[in-house]
Order: C-alpha cells, then structure tokens, then sequence
C-alpha cells in the first residue's frame, strides 16, 4: 500500500512533503513566539501548511517566506478575535521536565521568550522571520510587505531593546549556583 501511495504522489507532493520536513521547526517556534501558547503554535501551525498547500504551486519565491506571512496574518486575526472575548486563564504545559543540567538552559530559553513577547508586534514579527526561520533581508521583506531597510533598522533595535531587557531583569532569573552558596 506505500507502494501505491508513493507511486501516486507526484514531484510536487515530494517537493511539499520536503518544505513540511525543512520548514515545520522554524514555523513552530515563529508560531510560539507570535501567539505564546505551544498548542496555539501547533494549530496555528497546521492552518498555515495546509494554506501553503492550497497554494503552493501559484507561490512565487521562498515557500517559508510566503508561509510566514500567512502564519502573521493568522496571529493577528486570532489577535483581533480574542480580543472581542472573554479573558480566561490557561495552564501552559510546554516546560519541560526539570533536569539538573539543562535547568540553565531552560531558565535562559524562558526569559528570551518572555523578553521577546514585551517587544512590538512588528519586532516579534521580524525576529522570528529572519533567526527562527533563517530568511534573508529580502525574504523577510517580501513575507511582510516592508522595505529591506524596515527589516534591518527593526532587526537592529529588537535585539538591542532585548538586550537591556534581559540585563534589567537579570536579577529577576534565578542562579542555581548562588542558591547553593546562600545556603551554605
């Protein structure tokens, strides 16, 4: 029956199949980053490949690019509509289990997160186009319909904003070391 289905599937199946498996990770953590919510990420996810699907052949230029857009046009809807309900809470289920070692590293991955979620919408945007999904200047221009410059001067200014920010809030991360040594 894979047979059958591989027999099927035609070049341009494989080609998305391909862009699914490459561009999937980069997506998720831009859908994370955009709507703050590993489950939203995740259906998020899933709407914005099977939109890429629906147009894959009419897409012109990088596919991870013209997803990305779709993925930033989709956060903002659900932006919009959440705000015309209800506030509820929700449990966020997405830290991983607490292992010694890599305590240090979720700590770190945590703050960024949470540092990148202060950032204009605009900036968060940029960000996740050009380092979670690796697109270039141009490739982020074109998935977000600014200039090149836009991209580099936003570029610029998130990452340095993120910078004093983290710096203001180091006291507020915990250090694993100077616990023990308090506690000695």
């Amino acid at each position: 029956m894979s047979n059958d289905r591989a027999a099927a599937s035609g070049p341009l199946d494989r080609e998305f199949e391909r862009f699914v498996r490459q561009a999937s990770p980069g997506l998720l953590q831009s859908a994370y980053v955009l709507v703050g919510n590993l489950n939203d990420a995740e259906d998020l996810l899933q709407v914005v490949l099977l939109r890429t699907l629906a147009r894959w052949e009419a897409i012109e230029g990088a596919p991870a690019a013209y997803a990305f857009a779709v993925m930033v046009n989709l956060s903002r809807d659900r932006r919009r509509a959440r705000r015309r309900r209800p506030v509820t809470i929700s449990q966020d289920y997405t830290q991983e289990p607490a292992i010694a070692d890599e305590i240090d590293r979720v700590l770190e991955r945590d703050a960024i997160v949470r540092v990148a979620r202060r950032l204009p919408r605009r900036q968060r945007e940029i960000l996740a186009c050009r380092f979670l999904l690796e697109l270039s200047v141009p490739e982020t221009a074109t998935a977000l319909g600014v200039p090149e410059g836009t991209v580099k001067s936003y570029t610029a200014r998130a990452l340095n904003r993120m910078r004093a920010m983290l710096e203001a809030d180091h006291g507020a991360v915990p250090n694993p070391e100077q616990k023990v040594a308090d506690a000695q």
